[in-house]
């Protein structure tokens, strides 16, 4: 049986890394996937860890390709998720988690109806622009703006499978987690009940 895909969206800011990290270390069997972008790494990001990064050339000829599950340009870089790079893992029957923007998860839902999406909300807009105001990384508009594209994100949220809030670390960990499990233990059910139906060993 093919691995479930969980995606992980929400506001730039709401923590998303951070969950999913912290939801891998407790979750066995779970796979990650990893985005590629254009953006110069952030302090302490690892390339090959936390992003693919690469240059606008080599992300355009992933494009033309057609080796991107989903991508996006946001505040004027380009992230993707590519296909190639999760298809193995869940062929095998891995589950794979990924941490991915508001759009790459409207077009990951367009192409794999099966997937789980959960949006992260922070506690509020105040909490978030602390959280983005503390990386240090943007301008004032830029902040502004990013602010305004999450309460929009925010009112569009709706159309998600489960609402995380992301107030408290360890209880948004464990909300995560629970989701991840039960989606699990549902799938398991689904497989078995069909086998038992058709006779499938």
């Amino acid at each position: 049986m093919a691995g479930q895909i969980f995606v992980i969206s929400g506001p730039s800011g709401a923590g998303k890394s951070t969950v999913i990290r912290l939801v891998m270390e407790g979750v066995g069997d779970l796979g990650y996937s990893i985005s590629h972008t254009t953006r110069a790494p952030r302090e302490n990001e690892v390339d090959g860890a936390d992003y693919h990064f690469v240059d606008r050339d080599t992300f355009q000829t992933m494009i033309r390709k057609g080796d991107l599950l989903e991508w996006a340009e946001v505040y004027g870089d380009l992230y993707g998720t590519s296909f190639s790079s999760i298809r193995a893992q869940v062929d095998r029957g891995m589950d794979i988690i990924m941490d991915v923007d508001v759009q790459g998860a409207r077009n990951i839902r367009q192409g794999l109806k099966e997937c789980v999406l959960l949006f992260l909300l922070p506690p509020s807009l105040e909490v978030l622009e602390e959280r983005l105001r503390a990386r240090a990384t943007d301008s004032e508009e830029a902040l502004r703006n990013r602010l305004q594209k999450a309460l929009q994100e925010i009112r569009e949220c709706m159309g998600y499978d489960y609402l995380v809030f992301n107030g408290d670390l360890s209880e948004a960990v464990e909300a995560v987690r629970s989701i991840v499990l039960s989606e699990r233990h549902r799938a398991d059910r689904q497989t078995s009940r069909v086998k038992k139906a058709f006779r499938i060993d």
